[in-house]
């Protein structure tokens, strides 16, 4: 069995570290590339950098960043933000990254999936979807406030909408059919963050993620709500998913990995060393 992982994650605007909540009020979370050695001391099983303004002000990720973050780190690195082609991924490949992760374009574009796995193989290629619950209240620091005056109607499968260029832009498709379609078209992986916990530090939304894992057979790397090490033991054991993502407890140290790691092993969850 493999072992379930531990991943920060840098979500980059301007050169700087930033998180908020919901996708929106982000507050400086420091140096990349000081972060990165960080977690690589701390024992971080992978790394993942999202340049989270790219796709919407239509720009590629910036290379040079990459490159220096790259130079930094020996664990794998995964690379999203601004992919609009093949030619793309191979640069991101060629500037270091060990996947590259692709949300706006696989959603406008989704035969880019088929031919980036063609081309640099499944285990390359991370299909991010951004997913927020329809006809819900969304907590923002203890307040609540409305997804939509009006939810759309969604395949009635289930509940979760698509967001794209940032979490900005809705697009209708329903999450879980969208996990199941790029699975089939060679993603690798799926990131899966959820809106509407992101940054609350309320634990993973465990029902998206039970969904979406159990309806695919790719690794689910769970993201968006990460306040306590208990989070982390429940969506590894209520849950498919085998990596979960955490940005805020980890850029401000509130929760160290390896603490992480060693509650979760005494619990009997196999993690790396």
């Amino acid at each position: 069995m493999l072992a379930d992982r531990i991943i920060p994650c840098l979500d980059i605007n301007k050169g700087r570290v930033v998180k908020g909540v919901n996708f929106v009020n982000l507050r400086d979370a420091g140096d990349p590339i000081e972060n990165a050695l960080f977690y690589e001391k701390q024992g971080a099983d992978e790394l993942v950098f999202l340049d989270i303004t790219a796709s919407y002000e239509k720009r590629k990720t910036t290379l040079n960043l990459v490159k220096k973050v790259a130079e930094c780190v020996f664990m794998p690195f995964t690379v999203g933000g601004g992919i609009g082609s093949a030619e793309d991924v191979r640069e991101l490949l060629l500037a270091g990254a060990d996947k590259v992760s692709i949300n706006t374009t696989a959603v406008k574009n989704p035969k880019i999936i088929k031919e980036a796995s063609s081309i640099f193989g499944a285990q390359c290629i991370v299909v991010a979807i951004d997913a927020k619950l329809q006809g819900a209240e969304n907590r923002v620091q203890g307040t609540e406030r409305k997804l939509h005056p009006e939810p759309r109607t969604l395949n009635p499968e289930k509940k979760w909408e698509v967001y794209i260029n940032g979490g900005r832009t809705p697009t209708g498709l329903a999450a879980v059919s969208w996990a199941k379609k790029a699975e089939s078209l060679g993603a690798g992986e799926i990131l899966l963050t959820s809106m509407d916990y992101d940054g609350t530090k309320d634990g993973f939304d465990i029902e998206l993620t039970k969904a979406i894992s159990n309806a695919v057979k790719i690794p689910v790397i769970a993201s968006g709500g990460a306040g306590k090490i208990e989070d982390f033991y429940e969506v590894f054991t209520k849950t498919r998913a085998t990596a979960a993502l955490a940005a805020s407890i980890f850029h401000y140290r509130e929760i160290e990995i390896k603490n992480i790691k060693q509650y979760l092993a005494k619990k009997g969850i196999e993690v790396r060393a």
